[in-house]
């Protein structure tokens, strides 16, 4: 059985494309708390990092860890969906999954403190 989506080309599958995103953005900031929190962290983050960065790979480094923060929540949100809608019950591989994915936003929060703390530091205290 063929997809009948798989066969769009050009512009229109541009454009449907650019539609599916901002669909799953819509559905991320209305569904998902996590996300919000973090949108608007971002909102203040990333102009911050214009002037806290030092040269455009400082600025680079610093807004790219508050996208990977977004990027890895978004992935979480949809590992989450895909699972409940397999199933709602309890099994050791669902949570499996879920945990791995809640990890992988752990993470991304870490890296994105460290670099934050990091460039604060050289900042405003060395």
């Amino acid at each position: 059985m063929t997809n009948p989506h798989k066969g769009r080309t050009g512009i229109d599958r541009v454009i449907r494309a650019t539609g599916y995103s901002i669909n799953g953005l819509t559905d991320a900031y209305r569904g998902e708390s996590a996300f919000r929190q973090e949108f608007w962290l971002a909102a203040v983050l990333l102009p911050l990092a214009l002037w806290l960065g030092h040269g455009w790979v400082e600025t680079a480094l610093l807004m790219g860890t508050v996208m990977l923060v977004l990027i890895v929540e978004l992935l979480n949100s949809g590992i989450e969906a895909a699972i409940d809608r397999v199933s709602f019950e309890l099994h050791d591989l669902s949570r499996r999954a879920k945990d791995l994915a809640s990890a992988a936003v752990f993470l991304s929060l870490l890296l994105c403190a460290g670099v934050w703390s990091a460039a604060l530091w050289q900042r405003l205290l060395a």
